[in-house]
């Protein structure tokens, strides 16, 4: 199973079909599952939201402009081999206040997709997109160019 936890709901209509769009084509290949958790004012309440859908067995990646940069096809390869011994991969996208400091040591991996900032409902979708491509390329179907 994947399971995408993002803070903030997403408003846009366009955004919300994005979403829905990549979850469904997602679905095809694995179940997928995302949680829209309410932002709050402070780090430690956003903690305790995102500690209650993280199970123990979960392969944790976080979201975070400090970590790894890696190609489209390095993605790939890494979510096929994390699959191999892991049946729950886990990311975490947090707010505008980051991700707290217990949330960074609980990840197995700290992913950067820049070192720029995004809009939270854009890069939910980017994530998804990255996510359907990593099935795509696996499965040696036409998508990547």
């Amino acid at each position: 199973m994947i399971k995408i936890i993002c803070l903030g709901k997403l408003k846009e209509s366009y955004l919300i079909d994005l979403i829905n769009d990549y979850q469904k084509r997602i679905s095809r290949f694995h179940k997928i599952k995302v949680m829209e958790l309410k932002d709050e004012d402070n780090l430690l309440k956003e903690e305790n939201q995102i500690l209650k859908y993280i199970e123990e067995k979960d392969f944790v990646i976080t979201l975070e402009i400090e970590g790894k940069s890696i190609t489209s096809e390095e993605f790939a390869s890494f979510i096929e081999n994390t699959f191999i011994t892991n049946s729950t991969v886990t990311f975490v996208i947090g707010s505008s206040l980051g991700l707290s400091p217990n949330i960074k040591n609980r990840s197995n991996y700290a992913l950067s997709f820049s070192k720029m900032t995004y809009p939270h409902g854009l890069f939910r979708g980017i994530l998804l997109e990255q996510i359907y491509r990593a099935f795509k390329i696996n499965n040696h179907e036409s998508y990547h160019k």
